[in-house]
């Protein structure tokens, strides 16, 4: 199987992944007895379960310690995010951060910390590189300083903290083929991620974010005033015809990296790429009205999808 040329933004992605994957992981666990796992794991499938069903859903169809490994991890992501988009000044929300890194990255985190413990053992049994979880809370950081984004490529960059590593974090759970599976990682990271932001866009501007690459706006003659009056006309159009086409191929470009991965996890991965790409055909059916509603797959759409996901995912297989 061989991989495209990588896109000029992907280079600098992929030498992150590099530099992360050769550092130090956990070995050996906590100290925590079974039952204390036990509540701190199920801690994070509450915060799954709570704040996002399509995750849930995909996490639901791994073998049970890797499922509880799944949104553990999710619950580390989650806890990291919320701590940023608290409603308090960025120098109380960086030092929150600060504390929560030095807390979440103990090999023996406190007993009282339900989700830094069950994330602690996750590491440990799964030898996930610290390095990916650095990166991660580096990556949300950013959206304490930057809000504006010029250029797809600052973007990719952006996507690749918040999101590649996360699905980097996620492949040591599943279990990859080797080095070889990165790019493909990346690449997932940054169709997600873009994904939620071509769903946010009006939460996001409320907040005072905006993601959308300015250049590429003002191309199709779009300014902040009509995303601020939630404009849809054929500018609009236009453009989000214009990401979504993008954001599909990447999704395509991402599939390959499912044959890398370990038997039993390929379907919940493809589950949960195949299922966040179809909020792009929601987008599409509603005119590309993302002001007044937000895009999403009803739970119906999801299970209506599983049975062909699953066929794609072994047979991805059967193509590599």
């Amino acid at each position: 199987m061989s991989l495209k040329v990588p896109y000029a933004w992907e280079v600098r992605l992929l030498t992150w992944a590099e530099e992360a994957l050769r550092t130090q992981s956990s070995s050996g666990g906590t100290h925590a007895d079974a039952q204390l796992l036990d509540a701190a794991y199920h801690q994070c499938e509450t915060i799954t379960s709570l704040h996002s069903r399509t995750f849930f859903l995909a996490s639901g169809l791994l073998p049970e310690p890797k499922r509880r490994a799944a949104r553990a991890l999710y619950a580390f992501c989650r806890v990291t995010d919320d701590i940023v988009d608290q409603n308090t000044s960025s120098q109380h929300r960086l030092k929150a951060l600060q504390d929560w890194q030095r807390r979440v990255m103990q090999s023996h985190p406190p007993s009282n910390d339900l989700v830094a413990l069950a994330w602690a053992d996750t590491c440990a049994r799964f030898s996930i590189p610290r390095g990916y979880a650095e990166q991660l809370i580096n990556g949300v950081a950013r959206d304490l300083t930057q809000v504006r984004y010029q250029t797809f490529a600052e973007l990719a960059e952006y996507s690749y903290g918040v999101a590649s590593t996360v699905g980097l974090m996620a492949m040591h759970i599943t279990g990859f083929a080797g080095e070889q599976a990165l790019p493909y990682a990346v690449k997932l990271g940054v169709a997600l991620q873009v994904t939620n932001i071509l769903r946010d866009v009006a939460e996001d501007w409320r907040t005072g974010r905006l993601y959308l690459p300015l250049e590429e706006l003002a191309l199709f003659g779009l300014t902040e005033d009509d995303l601020a009056q939630g404009v849809v006309d054929n500018r609009w159009r236009r453009f989000m015809k214009h990401q979504i086409d993008r954001n599909r191929h990447l999704y395509e470009e991402s599939w390959p990296g499912i044959a890398m991965l370990d038997p039993d996890g390929r379907f919940a991965i493809g589950a949960a790429a195949e299922l966040y790409c179809a909020i792009l055909k929601d987008i599409e059916d509603h005119d590309y009205d993302v002001f007044s509603r937000r895009a999403h797959v009803s739970l119906v759409g999801k299970v209506r999808r599983l049975p062909s996901i699953w066929w794609r995912s072994r047979r991805s297989v059967t193509l590599a």
